[in-house]
């Protein structure tokens, strides 16, 4: 049945070459001649937005930096646009010195005015949305920290107390003060800034000023974007050469992992995630195929499952059906889908051995992660007893009722491509029909989904990822009741219809108060202890419901040299270093 799989794959591959003339191919024949790399993704970029992006993958790796850089070999801050810093005694304030000479893509110089502008006028500004603000709040408060210009090349920020992420927290993307301050200035017929459409993906690419190693250069819906290297980037290697030294990046939208993977074997891609279920097939093939898979041990980040918890309304109109609401608000109902989920099963079948049962929001790796955490082992039988407690019941063909006699049927949705989510999510339908519960599995496009956990929050159940670091407090938007990542209790984003009758539970409060007092700690064991609380509240009331942990797996062709692989950066976090073997 697999060769007939692959048959039937190979096939569909060959006729979809022929009537295409196998674009992929001819950039892979071309990146053999050329100075560049060939990568996929999964769909199509939502934004070229930096500020408004909710994802991962996106372009902001190879186009911004910010004032300092995260090591992903030793997890140390670096310098990046700022040479320097000097942090005050009190530990209340940081004096940045950028680089000489610093420009953007077209030529303009990059200055202090340049900071300023990005964190006063785009990541504090309330009227904008932004992941990242959040993770800047100081204190019960809330408080934001106050960045002032020196001179053209320093720039001070100030806290009102200690705050221990302080430093890391300044590594977000600069942007364009020349190219953006008028769209922030100037609001549009919804009353709001005018930057909130600005730089959507139907932005010409020479119109996207950047810093990064990398500008866009080309981007075509559904096929592929194109990178080409920033000739103002400012870094030069210990020779005095201008990085980087590719001369293009190439990332190709395919929508299918299986896709994927035959366009890697054929030679057109130039890296490739491994997904459990092809790393046996690949691992034959790396010499023949002249390829590495790099393993840099379990993945940072968490998959999930979630319930829509939020209780209000929009214009009169739930956003989850009230039977439905009662049950996903249910603890123990929540805790009955967690035992009755086999994430061994998942292991075994869909990560083929090479993952381990997740139980925590904070990465293994993590300093502050912590080993105690409760574990949801499978026990349908348990699962059952918990729902018959909170006076759920079974008719004669095993269907769970509620006490008010309906079934207990809701949607589970994923974004369509993702091989692994789909198989988990079609696993946690057979595995929830064994205690009588329907799950309507439907993967969805990745935009619409976004679109569905963030803008109309009219959703049931999904499965979904984030990506995670050392710091667990750049997690807090996803844990602070107000975070625009709070997606399991959303409350509207900036210029959407407000919500009546949203509801905040004392544990959800709790464990965001938690993350206000870890930030405020600046003894790393008590802080420690902190986040472990709230790795236990996590497990307690689960607002999410963690599956496996794979390893981190990524294939990458043996022409590309100086790769230093590691689970936090993957395999091109220095991609400005990388070079093609002659």
């Amino acid at each position: 049945m697999r060769f007939f799989c692959w048959l039937t794959l190979t096939l569909a591959l060959i006729i979809t070459c022929s009537l295409t003339a196998c674009n992929s191919a001819f950039l892979a024949s071309k990146a053999t001649q050329e100075n560049q790399i060939v990568q996929a993704i999964l769909s199509d970029p939502k934004t070229f937005n930096a500020l408004l992006s909710q994802e991962s993958p996106n372009i902001f790796g190879l186009t911004y930096e910010g004032l300092i850089t995260e090591n992903p070999l030793t997890g140390e801050n670096e310098p990046a646009l700022a040479k320097s810093w000097e942090i005050s005694e009190d530990k209340l304030e940081i004096i940045f010195t950028l680089r000489e000479g610093l420009q953007w893509s077209d030529g303009k110089p990059l200055t202090a005015d340049d900071v300023v502008f990005s964190y006063n006028q785009l990541y504090l500004n309330e009227a904008i949305p932004s992941n990242a603000r959040d993770s800047l709040r100081i204190g019960e408060s809330g408080a934001l920290p106050t960045v002032t210009k020196i001179d053209d090349l320093r720039v001070k920020f100030t806290i009102p107390e200690p705050f221990a992420p302080f430093l890391g927290s300044t590594g977000l993307s600069i942007l364009p003060a020349h190219i953006l301050q008028a769209a922030v200035a100037t609001k549009g017929a919804d009353g709001n800034p005018k930057f909130l459409t600005t730089w959507g993906v139907d932005t010409p690419p020479e119109q996207i000023i950047v810093n990064g190693p990398y500008k866009l250069e080309k981007y075509q819906t559904s096929q592929r974007l194109i990178f080409t290297r920033n000739p103002y980037y400012w870094k030069k290697d210990d020779q005095g050469n201008q990085l980087p030294y590719l001369e293009r990046v190439i990332w190709e939208i395919v929508e299918s992992t299986d896709t994927s993977v035959l366009q890697f074997r054929s030679g057109s891609l130039d890296s490739l995630g491994v997904s459990p279920d092809y790393f046996s097939l690949l691992k034959r093939e790396e010499n023949r195929g002249n390829f590495t898979i790099y393993n840099g041990g379990p993945a940072y980040g968490m998959t999930y499952v979630s319930f829509n918890l939020n209780k209000g309304k929009r214009n009169g109109k739930p956003l989850v059906d009230p039977v439905k609401s009662r049950w996903f608000n249910n603890v123990n109902f929540r805790k009955a889908i967690a035992y009755g989920i086999d994430r061994q099963r998942m292991i075994n079948n869909i990560y083929r051995g090479l993952g381990e049962a997740q139980n925590s929001p904070i990465s293994v790796q993590s300093p502050f992660y912590y080993a105690g955490v409760k574990s949801y082992d499978y026990n349908p039988e348990l699962a059952k007893k918990l729902l018959l407690q909170e006076g759920f019941k079974y008719n004669e063909e095993g269907q769970l009722l509620d006490a008010e006699g309906n079934r207990v049927r809701f949607t589970l949705m994923t974004n369509a491509g993702n091989e692994v989510r789909e198989a988990l999510g079609s696993q946690i339908q057979q595995d929830l029909s064994k205690i009588g519960i329907q799950v309507d599995f439907t993967p969805i496009a990745f935009n619409v989904m976004v679109d569905k956990l963030s803008n109309s929050l009219e959703w049931e159940s999904h499965i979904i990822g984030f990506t995670g670091g050392n710091e667990p407090h750049g997690a807090v938007n996803l844990w602070f009741p107000d975070g625009n990542l709070h997606m399991f209790n959303q409350k509207p984003q900036a210029g959407r219809d407000s919500i009546q009758g949203r509801e905040v539970a004392p544990w959800e409060q709790r464990i965001a108060d938690l993350y206000i007092a870890a930030a405020r700690e600046l003894n790393k064991e008590k802080r420690q202890e902190i986040y472990a609380e709230t790795q236990g509240l996590a497990q307690e009331y689960l607002p999410m419901i963690y599956l496996v942990n794979p390893l981190s797996l990524t294939a990458v062709r043996d022409r590309i040299q100086g790769i230093e692989y590691s689970a936090l950066g993957g395999a091109f976090w220095n991609i400005d270093q990388l070079q093609i073997k002659e």
